[in-house]
């Protein structure tokens, strides 16, 4: 059996000694590893647990009717329905919502080093940066802009994750920008990006699925949110 590697866990930005444990509970009950809200009857007395075995650390649903939720390193969320698990890679937050408070557990694994984000046939400092799919679709710094105010709850760390697309409207507003002038924007590269090739861009999910193209190809990350005024 291949030993697991060891996570970093913390709670409040405070890590979690596991000492030479390779299981980790949480919940409210006093016997858990990590107690949340002992008065708070919206957090299961054991929520669950993170198990390393066969090389992996899995996250596992140990109560009866709460799911949990996990946002990885992209912002993008997974929910864990109560008897199931998942395993876990690179850094991700659990979060458990009550009926008073959310609370969260932030785990991070050795993950394997990736490439930094290309800089395309624009070159360093073009603020031209070429996707992974179709020739010549570019995304300037001023699409960038819009993207990142459109997506910024994707990008945001717990507690402030919001894996929802804000309104044309709000995007606008963030970035003080007429609300035609992002629209405009965020349409043109719909209409390119359609045209070379990826799909789902259009109808009432165009955004969603947007922000998920952007955000797992590495055109949108983190970084960009010091676009933002």
């Amino acid at each position: 059996m291949v030993e697991p590697s060891r996570p970093t866990v913390t709670v409040d930005g405070t890590p979690v000694d596991l000492g030479a444990a390779d299981r980790l509970t949480f919940g409210r009950d006093e016997d858990c590893t990590v107690r949340f809200a002992p008065d708070d009857a919206g957090i299961s007395r054991l929520a669950g647990e993170l198990v390393g075995y066969d090389g992996h650390w899995w996250l596992v649903n140990r109560s009866r009717s709460r799911p949990l939720e996990v946002v990885d390193d992209l912002g993008f969320r997974t929910v864990v329905a109560p008897g199931r698990r998942l395993v876990l890679e690179g850094e991700c937050t659990v979060v458990l919502t009550g009926t008073i408070h959310r609370h969260a557990l932030v785990v991070a694994l050795p993950a394997p080093a990736t490439g930094a984000r290309g800089t395309g046939g624009g070159g360093p400092g073009t603020g031209l940066v070429e996707t992974g799919v179709g020739t010549g679709v570019v995304v300037n710094d001023a699409d960038r802009e819009a993207l990142a105010a459109l997506f910024e709850g994707y990008l945001r760390a717990f507690p402030r994750h919001d894996p929802h697309p804000r309104t044309y409207a709000d995007a606008a507003a963030r970035l003080t920008w007429p609300r035609t002038t992002l629209v405009k924007r965020i349409e043109y590269l719909r209409s390119r990006l359609t045209a070379a090739g990826v799909p789902g861009l259009h109808g009432d999910n165009a955004l969603r699925a947007l922000a998920e193209y952007v955000i797992a190809a590495g055109i949108l990350t983190r970084d960009d949110l010091d676009r933002l005024p």
